[in-house]
């Protein structure tokens, strides 16, 4: 009995045979194809099976299947996340290509993928690491701190998408496309430094934000001035302030010297009022000479009874001390002396008066 080679017994059983890369890095939105080329040994009789399946990234999740040849037929809907975006690479299968095609890459489709042949009793299967890596989205270039030469200022530059590792790239695109001596980079956070700034670090530099899988980039703008005379700018903010202090003092001394002013004017004008007698009017002059006339002619149709009444002195009014009698140049005349037949004719009743000495004793 012939004794077969293990080599030609293993060359009897179904195998997959692509050789290519297990590990493949991929960018989002790309297509994929993960290669599974198989061949059929003579005593595979059975029914080919081929599936895809996504293997769990740990012991907490079931392996889920992706897609299906069977029966000669291929079913590719049965994993909801990749739905319209997987196919197999060949319209017949069983022809010996069972790669399958991802199209559209997400991030969430990273993952192990698992390609099994069977065909009874033969069966093999072959695995692949997809990594889909997000390229680095736009970056956003900026300057921090002061532009003022022998100040310090920093440029930044930030992705806010992209798989890590990210690195950043700082180029000068103006001038002779030299970084200053005194730049200090950070790849990882993507900022440079600028010490002790000078005009010469002026100019246009383009930051470059890069992954696995591509890159991206941007531009700021770097301009380095010699700072302000600040001993100027506070020597004139002094002087506005004391000019402003010397015009309110000017204005509050003008109004006070007016109101002053006006204050004397009236206190004149009250004083010359007071000094300056009202002129009589006529009228009262006349109504004067009438009142004399008619206490006259009253006092000569006067009865003794209303005599008595008229010279009784009235004790119980008392003469006010504000009243002033006003001067008066003419001589007071003397009391006139009635004769008495003249005063018997009007009624009135002689009495006899004591004589008094110069002492003031009765004669």
């Amino acid at each position: 009995m012939r004794k077969e080679h293990p080599s030609t017994h293993l060359l009897k059983k179904l195998i997959i045979t692509s050789t290519g890369p297990t590990s493949i890095e991929k960018a989002s939105g790309q297509t994929v194809k993960l290669d599974c080329q198989y061949t059929l040994a003579a005593e595979d009789s059975g029914p080919l099976d081929i599936e895809w399946s996504l293997q769990p990234s740990d012991n907490q999740k079931k392996e889920e299947v992706v897609i299906v040849y069977s029966g000669d037929r291929a079913f590719e809907h049965y994993y909801e996340p990749l739905k319209g975006r997987v196919h197999f690479n060949s319209p017949d299968p069983k022809n010996g290509d069972a790669s399958m095609n991802i199209m559209g890459l997400k991030a969430t489709d990273t993952g192990t993928y698992q390609c099994k042949v069977k065909k009874v009793p033969g069966i093999s299967s072959r695995k692949f690491l997809l990594t889909v890596m997000v390229r680095p989205s736009k970056p956003r270039c900026y300057a921090e701190g002061q532009t003022h030469a022998g100040k310090d200022m920093v440029l930044r530059c930030s992705s806010v998408e992209g798989t890590q590792p990210l690195q950043y790239i700082w180029e000068r695109t103006t001038g002779n496309k030299l970084l200053p001596p005194l730049a200090v980079l950070d790849p990882v956070g993507g900022t440079m430094s600028l010490r002790n700034a000078t005009e010469v670090a002026s100019g246009t530099y383009k930051c470059i934000a890069k992954n696995r899988v591509g890159t991206e980039e941007c531009l700021v703008e770097v301009n380095i001035t010699q700072p302000p005379n600040t001993a100027g700018v506070i020597a004139g903010v002094v002087i506005c302030i004391l000019l402003v202090l010397i015009l309110l003092a000017l204005l509050l001394f003008c109004c006070c010297r007016a109101r002053n002013k006006k204050k004397y004017e009236k206190e004149i004008a009250y004083e010359i009022r007071e000094d300056v007698p009202p002129p009589k009017s006529r009228v009262s002059t006349a109504r004067s000479f009438t009142s004399v006339g008619s206490q006259r002619s009253s006092l000569g149709s006067m009865s003794p009874s209303n005599l008595h009444e008229y010279t009784k002195p009235q004790y119980d009014k008392i003469p006010s001390e504000e009243y002033v009698r006003p001067p008066s140049h003419a001589p007071i005349p003397p009391p006139s002396r009635m004769a008495g037949p003249n005063l018997s004719r009007m009624g009135a009743i002689p009495v006899m008066v004591p004589a008094q000495n110069r002492d003031g004793s009765i004669v």
